[in-house]
C-alpha cells in the first residue's frame, strides 16, 4: 500500500474516527484504525466493537492498493505535530507503516486488516430522514441524563421512540429523566410503535457528527443504527432490553407553578452549591410568595443562603434536590424563562422552558 495525502485533508477525520477508538483495549487491534486505499480513495475505519465510524477520503493521491491497520493515538497524534507544507506520503513495508512529511520520517507497527472488525451488513428493518440540527438539538436537550456504568445496561444508552406522529429521545440514570419531542410523519403505524437504545458513546458520537442544514437518514435493522453523514458512515450496535415506561415517572397534577428567569436561577444554584456536601450535592428549595430561597450546608458545617425572586403565588413549600442535577437542566434549556411544576416534597419536579415544549425535564427530590 502507497499513497499521498495532505495533512489537511488527513487531520479532521482522524481526529474524529480517534474519537471513537478507545485507548485501553483487551483486543490490540481495537487501538488501530483500519487504512484501506484503492481506486475510490482512503477509508479511515475506528471501533470499539459498539461503535464504528468510516470516513471517506478522494482528495488522495493513492499509488499501490492496500489495507492495514495503525495505532489511533500515534497516528493522529503524528499527523498533529507536523506542518500543512508537505503532503504525508504512506507506504507499507512488511509489518511496518512509514510515514514521510518533508525531512520527517516515521515508522510505526501495524496488525494485518483482516484482524479488525468489520460490522455485518444486515437487513434494514426502517429508515427515518430528520433535519440534522432537529436530530442534534434532541441528542444535546437529552444526552446529559444517560447513566453511566450502570448495572441496569439499558440506562446507559438513549431510547429512540418512533411513533405514527413523532421521533422521541429519553434518557434516564434512574434520578433523573429528560425527554425530548420531534413532531414529524415517520409513516410508522398507530399501533407499532418503534423503541430503540442507542449506547451512550453511540448518542455522543452522533452528536458530534451532525453539523448542517441538511437531512439524516437514520437506517435501523435489528442490531445496528446506522447513518451517512456527509463522507462519514456512523454504525452503532442497539442495546438489548427493555427501557423503563418513562410515561409513568413524568409527574402529573402538580399545582404549584413557578417561572423564573433560567440564568438567576442557574446562578443561584451554582453559588449554593458551592457549599453543599460534595458527595450527595444535596440543596433545599423553600418557595414563597414571589420568592425561592436556596440554602445549603456541610458537615464542615459551612452554609449558604440566597434568594431570588420568581413568579409565583401558591402554598410555601420546602424541598431537597441534587444541586448538580438542577445546573444540568438549566444548562439543557435554550430558553430565557424556565417553569418549575411542584405538588409535595416527596414528588419528582416537572422542569421545562416557558416558550418551548419540545422538551421536558424531570428531577427527583432529595430528603435531607
Amino acid at each position: 500500500m502507497k499513497f499521498s495525502i495532505s495533512r489537511e485533508a488527513l487531520l479532521t477525520p482522524l481526529q474524529i474516527i480517534s474519537g471513537v477508538v478507545e485507548r485501553k483495549q483487551t483486543m490490540p487491534v481495537l487501538s488501530n484504525i483500519l487504512v484501506v486505499a484503492n481506486e475510490q480513495g482512503v477509508a479511515l475505519t475506528g471501533t470499539n466493537m459498539e461503535v464504528e465510524l468510516l470516513c471517506r477520503i478522494s482528495d488522495v493521491e493513492v499509488v499501490e492498493n492496500g489495507e492495514i491497520t495503525i495505532p489511533a493515538k500515534k497516528l493522529s497524534d503524528i499527523c498533529r505535530s507536523l506542518t500543512d507544507s508537505h503532503d504525508i506520503e504512506f507506504k507499507v513495508e512488511g509489518d511496518r507503516v512509514h510515514l514521510r512529511a518533508g525531512k520527517s520520517h516515521f515508522v510505526l507497527s501495524s496488525l494485518p486488516a483482516e484482524h479488525f472488525p468489520n460490522t455485518e451488513n444486515e437487513k434494514n428493518d426502517y429508515s427515518l430522514k430528520v433535519p440534522q440540527q432537529e436530530l442534534k438539538k434532541m441528542l444535546d436537550a437529552t444526552a446529559f441524563a444517560m447513566a453511566q456504568q450502570d448495572v441496569r445496561y439499558y440506562l446507559n444508552g438513549m431510547l429512540f421512540e418512533i411513533s405514527h406522529k413523532h421521533l422521541r429521545t429519553v434518557a434516564t440514570d434512574g434520578h433523573r429523566l429528560a425527554l425530548a419531542t420531534f413532531v414529524t410523519e415517520t409513516g410508522v403505524t398507530e399501533d407499532n410503535p418503534k423503541q430503540i437504545i442507542i449506547p451512550r458513546k453511540g448518542v455522543l458520537e452522533l452528536s458530534r457528527l451532525l453539523n448542517d442544514d441538511k437531512d439524516v437518514e437514520l437506517v435501523f435493522s435489528d442490531s445496528h443504527l446506522r447513518s451517512t453523514i456527509g463522507s462519514y458512515t456512523f454504525t452503532s450496535k442497539i442495546i438489548e432490553g427493555k427501557f423503563p415506561d418513562y410515561n409513568r415517572v413524568i409527574p402529573r397534577g402538580g399545582d404549584k407553578f413557578v417561572v423564573a428567569d433560567r440564568q438567576d436561577l442557574k446562578a443561584v444554584f451554582m453559588r449554593a452549591g458551592i457549599l453543599s456536601h460534595e458527595n450527595i450535592r444535596g440543596i433545599r428549595l423553600n418557595l414563597s410568595e414571589n420568592q425561592l430561597e436556596v440554602s445549603a450546608n456541610n458537615p464542615e458545617h459551612e452554609q449558604a443562603e440566597d434568594y431570588i425572586e420568581v413568579d409565583y403565588s401558591g402554598d410555601t413549600l420546602q424541598i431537597g434536590f441534587n444541586v448538580g442535577y438542577l445546573i444540568d437542566v438549566m444548562n439543557a434549556i435554550d430558553d430565557e424563562k424556565v417553569k418549575l411544576t411542584l405538588s409535595n416534597p416527596n414528588s419528582s419536579a416537572l422542569v421545562e422552558a416557558v416558550n418551548d415544549d419540545t422538551a421536558i425535564y424531570v428531577v427527583m427530590p432529595m430528603r435531607l
